[in-house]
């Protein structure tokens, strides 16, 4: 009986291994000492990052009894009020998963904080601050964006889903003077001169159009606005308000400057909810050490918020500041010259600018914009990065005002090394040139979500995006990665991207002809290599230095295949 058992035992295991052996290794997987080790994750950085940039008030509106608040209800010109988008309306479509299907790995919406009550009239139409970069109050949210609670709601369903989140920071002005808005103490602001950018100091030391001017060059301690104390006092949070701001000024030693307050109560909602990084706006138009000064402490808030959630910390990256300084090119490199004097952004705490040239340089052809920022990149700007855009919510002369190229648009964005920046609606060519707006307001229409339901064309634009943005975000190369023209025709580049044990590599194929085509890849792929082409789902070996796809893609993303 004993022999038996032995033996049904020996015939259970043998049929178990046999089992075992008929399902097969996942090639993601290495198999060594009867050990499997999972694929390394790839790391997360702001070099090759994914953005996109959106106006929360024009993107989606998931809370309609929001819309109205401060007696807001004085008609103004096209595309100049409120139109009901909110903090809510983008957790929505970060749950629904529209980000991820795009490949955003970072979101980054205009400005949160109470706007100006009033309405301007900018001598071609009547405007309300619903763009967020009109702030009366950096303390409050504005109601018509929503609340803290939301915001906070979002910032962690972000980054369930592995977004980081970016805010605006405005730190530069006010915004403008209205009968409901009086303007900040003259210790606070100046309203003249108006800025002529002639040099470095009708820059920064001036008003930019009618939006006062803080003294951020000034080191001299005033006392708060009684008109903000006294709606702090109404509001009943003039107590804590104080308090906060006393503990601040003893921790730090700043002087009760201008900047100094400022900089409290942006670095507030990064102690508080965990903000990945600012967007900063009008950079040149303020004295440059206030920019160190508020990397400094957003850094140290940063670190305070991550010791007291070790559970929601994403990763190890430092806070991230990026740079609106108007006008830089990334042919620039390090200095920004205002003509009498040259001002290297990067030492005062910004890890990226976002670049103004990338739509201009398009007319040099793929390959000399894909080696030229590589180049720079890699040498002069090492450890930094910038901040590519096509289309944006102040740039008058977009790359494709007609949305007639929406595939090429899509193909320097998201391919050209460095971060990009996709203005809501590049993926579903939103409509900019809307009848009767005027100036940048016709940049800013609300997000055209019917078109998806409606046009075939819009479907198939923005699955392009997709399977362009979900490549660069599954593959740091393309972004943060060193650039090589494989061949000229068909156009083959690789990209390469390596970090300690980290590796990435991966070959691009454009402006390819219909039917069969053959893409060289010798040299970096070397023969039997099996590689899938994330466009069109096909999965092929390199033979001879190249392989053989058959479609009528005009493109072609290959990866190693799994």
């Amino acid at each position: 009986m004993k022999k038996l058992l032995v033996a049904l035992a020996m015939f259970t295991l043998f049929f178990s291994c046999k089992q075992q052996k008929r399902e097969p290794v996942k090639e993601t997987a290495l198999v060594k000492d009867s050990v499997i080790e999972p694929e390394k994750k790839a790391p997360f950085v702001w070099e090759g990052a994914n953005v996109y940039f959106l106006l929360t008030d024009r993107f989606n509106n998931g809370d309609k009894t929001n819309d109205i608040n401060f007696e807001r209800k004085d008609s103004t010109a096209v595309l100049r009020g409120f139109m009901g988008g909110d903090i809510v309306g983008i957790t929505q479509k970060i749950n629904e998963g529209y980000f991820t299907d795009l490949g955003i790995n970072a979101i980054w919406f205009t400005p949160i904080v109470e706007q100006i009550h009033g309405s301007v009239d900018e001598g071609i139409s009547t405007t309300h601050g619903y763009h967020g970069y009109w702030t009366k109050d950096w303390t409050a949210l504005d109601p018509n964006f929503g609340t803290r609670e939301e915001l906070e709601a979002l910032v962690k369903t972000a980054h369930k889903k592995g977004i980081r989140v970016l805010m605006d920071a405005v730190l530069n002005h006010t915004g403008p003077i209205t009968k409901k808005d009086p303007v900040w103490p003259e210790e606070w602001v100046r309203t003249m001169p108006i800025c002529e950018f002639t040099n470095y100091e009708t820059n920064t030391s001036c008003q930019l159009a009618n939006l006062p001017d803080i003294l951020t060059e000034s080191d001299k301690a005033v006392e708060l606005p009684d008109a903000l104390l006294a709606k702090w006092k109404a509001e009943g949070r003039l107590s804590q308000e104080l308090d906060e701001l006393q503990l601040f000024f003893e921790r730090t030693g700043y002087p009760r400057a201008p900047r100094f307050y400022i900089i409290k109560w942006l670095t507030d909602y990064i102690n508080d909810f965990g903000i990945d990084g600012y967007r900063v706006d009008t950079v040149k138009h303020s004295d440059e050490r206030s920019w160190t000064e508020l990397y400094k402490e957003a850094s140290y808030a940063f670190s305070t918020w991550k010791k007291k959630n070790p559970d929601a910390v994403l990763d190890d990256n430092l806070f991230f500041m990026a740079g609106e300084v108007y006008g830089y090119n990334i042919s620039d490199g390090r200095n920004y010259d205002f003509g009498d004097k040259k001002v290297d952004y990067f030492d005062h705490g910004f890890k990226s600018l976002i670049n103004f040239e990338l739509k201009s340089d398009t007319e040099k052809g793929y390959d000399r914009v894909f080696k030229k920022y590589s180049d720079i990149l890699h040498n002069e700007l090492k450890g930094k990065s910038v901040l590519n855009y096509m289309t944006s919510h102040d740039d008058g002369q977009p790359f494709d005002q007609n949305r007639s190229k929406p595939y090429i648009t899509a193909n320097y964005l998201l391919l050209t090394p460095g971060a990009s920046q996709i203005y809501y609606g590049d993926e579903t060519a939103r409509d900019l040139t809307i009848e009767g707006a005027h100036g940048d307001a016709t940049l800013r229409s609300f997000m055209n979500w019917e078109d998806l339901d409606s046009l075939p064309e819009t479907k198939k634009i923005l699955s392009h995006w997709q399977k362009l943005g979900k490549f660069r975000n599954n593959h740091l190369a393309i972004g943060a990665g060193r650039h090589k023209r494989l061949a000229k025709k068909p156009y083959v580049f690789s990209r390469t991207y390596i970090d300690g044990d980290f590796k990435d590599k991966v070959v691009v194929g454009l402006d390819l002809p219909k039917g069969k085509k053959s893409l060289w890849v010798k040299g970096f792929f070397g023969d039997g290599t099996k590689l899938y082409d994330t466009y069109s789902d096909t999965q092929v070996v390199v033979d001879k230095g190249k392989v053989i796809l058959e479609n009528d893609n005009n493109i072609a993303l290959l990866e190693l295949a799994q």
